[in-house]
């Protein structure tokens, strides 16, 4: 980072807060929340008035900003900051060391809080795993800082939102008896990459595309988030959890309300939370008998990646060797509506693939009857991508004939990228913190929805709770059993992204 470390850019500006993190020690405070805020404070999206508090304990604040320095050369070397630039940031900082169970700590943070321009806006952030969340909003509603008297009071939580629907239920219940659920923000950071919020201004901003988004054009729709990596260190959280918490009950269930959803009659967070609900409770029971037509579970064993080598998911440090967890999960769900009936969303993640993508896939119907079926190369069929990861944009699929004296055809591609001039693309973590410092809660669950998705999947987890044994796939290939099953009456079928 060169020259002045407050540099604008595009947002709307926040006020002077107090930005508190409980667990301030770990490791999503230096992976991802202080390289998001060292870069807020150089855009201008981060008041420099502002002050960031540490909650943590067994630490000297000396010891804990130099931790935080280290993380970010670790992790966040773009930012590429100096000796000089984070002094002027770890300015902003201080700790309050404490016990999450001890009253005291509240007590401590609540005169840690500073009054900036008359007023004491609070933030805070749960960096700790979800078993703390009601102890944090209790402690917080004993010394009264839950209370907008002279500030506004948010509280951010981090998914799991509950393992199951029983537990989402009991979380919800017990942070709502302390805060109202407008001071509830419930982050989930794949809602606030940039290229997942484009994907509401290509469908209302292009008329376009608006005749054709429904089930008289649309085949079916594919959402995917493939990764090549392992579970690296989260063993103890992922054998609990498994790909289809992980990734479809809560990434990807959300995107699909977004791609489904009809147009909101205003651009407002209750506006467009109302028309993600309905697409929820749209989504048809998935009954016992059909769970197995209806799902895919897999587990990664050894393999190569990028010519490396790599070990089964069992192998793995913390995973019993006889987990029957899945680390490669798929869901062909339908929406019981007007626009989308009789539609397959065919929603699939997986670890230890060929290579790390994310795509949202739009496949139109075939033409009822095509002339130039016979000089096709491969089956003709157009496709609408929405690419996430990487190189984020759009693209679609089109077909043309080959130059010269042929009818022969081919693919053509039409691609829209969405930095097409090498901008500097905002992390999720960046955008998310700004939405709640400014108050705009869009990209964050609500309760209802929270409930309403773990309802869907519930019969799903009943299902799979008692397996003993699931098939198995090699890491670093698409060979998973029952996908082209799952996709077989859809036009050209599993969609492996080609690059």
């Amino acid at each position: 980072m060169t020259g002045d470390i407050y540099k604008q850019c595009i947002g709307e500006p926040t006020e002077p807060s107090n930005i508190v993190i409980f667990g301030a020690g770990g490791d999503l405070t230096k992976r991802k929340l202080v390289p998001a805020l060292v870069k807020m404070l150089r855009c201008g999206l981060l008041h420099k008035k502002s002050r960031i508090i540490g909650v943590l304990k067994g630490r000297t604040q000396a010891d804990w900003l130099d931790s935080l320095y280290h993380g970010m050369h670790e992790y966040a070397p773009d930012i590429d900051i100096d000796a000089q630039q984070w002094q002027t940031f770890s300015a902003l900082c201080k700790m309050v060391p404490g016990d999450l169970q001890d009253e005291s700590t509240y007590a401590e943070l609540a005169t840690a809080l500073e009054t900036i321009d008359g007023c004491t806006h609070a933030m805070f952030y749960c960096a700790v795993p979800p078993e703390w969340y009601t102890t944090i909003a209790i402690g917080l509603n004993k010394v009264g800082l839950g209370e907008e008297k002279d500030g506004f009071r948010r509280m951010v939580i981090e998914k799991p939102f509950g393992m199951d629907l029983e537990s989402a239920k009991k979380l919800n219940r017990e942070l709502q008896a302390v805060l109202d659920e407008s001071q509830i923000y419930r982050i989930d950071h794949y809602l606030g990459k940039e290229s997942v919020q484009n994907l509401l201004v290509y469908r209302f901003a292009n008329s376009i595309l608006e005749p054709l988004w429904n089930r008289n054009f649309i085949d079916h729709i594919q959402i995917s988030a493939a990764e090549s990596i392992g579970i690296e260190y989260r063993a103890n959280y992922y054998e609990k959890s498994g790909a289809l918490r992980d990734m479809i009950q809560s990434h990807l269930m959300q995107v699909m309300t977004l791609v489904a959803m009809e147009p909101p009659v205003e651009f407002t967070a209750d506006a467009v939370r109302d028309e993600k609900i309905k697409v929820l409770r749209a989504v048809r029971a998935i009954e016992p008998e059909n769970i197995k037509k209806q799902t895919v579970a897999a587990q990664y064993s050894s393999g190569t990646i990028d010519d490396e080598p790599v070990g089964s998911y069992v192998s793995e440090e913390g995973v019993s060797p006889e987990s029957a967890t899945e680390t490669f999960a798929a869901v062909r769900f339908y929406i019981d509506n007007w626009r989308w009936q009789g539609v397959p969303f065919v929603l699939w993640t997986g670890k230890r693939l060929p290579r790390r993508v994310s795509e949202i896939v739009i496949r139109f119907r075939k033409p009822p009857f095509n002339l130039f079926d016979a000089q096709a190369s491969s089956p003709l069929a157009n496709a609408l991508v929405f690419r996430l990861h990487p190189d984020e944009g759009i693209a679609l699929r089109m077909n043309a004939k080959l130059p010269g004296l042929t009818t022969e055809m081919r693919r053509s591609v039409m691609r829209a990228p969405y930095s097409e001039e090498g901008g500097d693309v905002a992390d999720a973590y960046e955008v998310l913190l700004h939405d709640v410092l400014i108050g705009d809660a869009t990209l964050f669950s609500r309760a209802d929805e929270v409930e309403e998705s773990w309802s869907i999947i519930q019969p799903i987890l009943e299902a799979w709770k008692d397996r003993l044994a699931i098939n198995r796939y090699h890491a670093g290939t698409w060979e998973v059993e029952g996908m082209e099953e799952l996709l077989s009456d859809c036009v050209l079928g599993w969609h492996k992204p080609p690059y």
